[in-house]
């Protein structure tokens, strides 16, 4: 599924605060290891990445927007279960306090 242009710009006044226990991971590709939240989440907003819950459930998609309480807003998102796709959505929304981590996707595969 493409990604509907009015989803995006409604997206893009949130704002990047985040608390100092936030739990952000770039997957291991960060050339610069002592970068802030906030900044990894400037690198990835716009691109794919991978948010995985507390329940173990993974949600692969375009990271559209990010609070301070770490509520996600994703585009063209995927949902695995196990490591196995169970479905797709066009626009999902997470609550912060399911959010184990994010994590920059390497390739985004549709």
């Amino acid at each position: 599924p493409k990604s509907q242009p009015h989803a995006s710009r409604q997206y893009k006044t949130c704002q990047l605060k985040f608390r100092k226990t936030a739990r952000i991971m770039d997957g291991g590709t960060s050339a610069a290891p002592n970068r802030s939240p906030s900044e990894f989440v400037k690198t990835v907003l716009g691109k794919p990445v991978i948010v995985r819950l507390h329940s173990g459930v993974e949600y692969r998609g375009i990271l559209a927007c990010l609070d301070g309480y770490m509520n996600i807003a994703l585009e063209q998102t995927e949902e695995y279960v196990n490591g196995e796709l169970k479905n797709k959505y066009g626009d999902a929304f997470v609550r912060g306090n399911n959010v184990l981590y994010i994590s920059a996707q390497k390739k985004r595969t549709l």
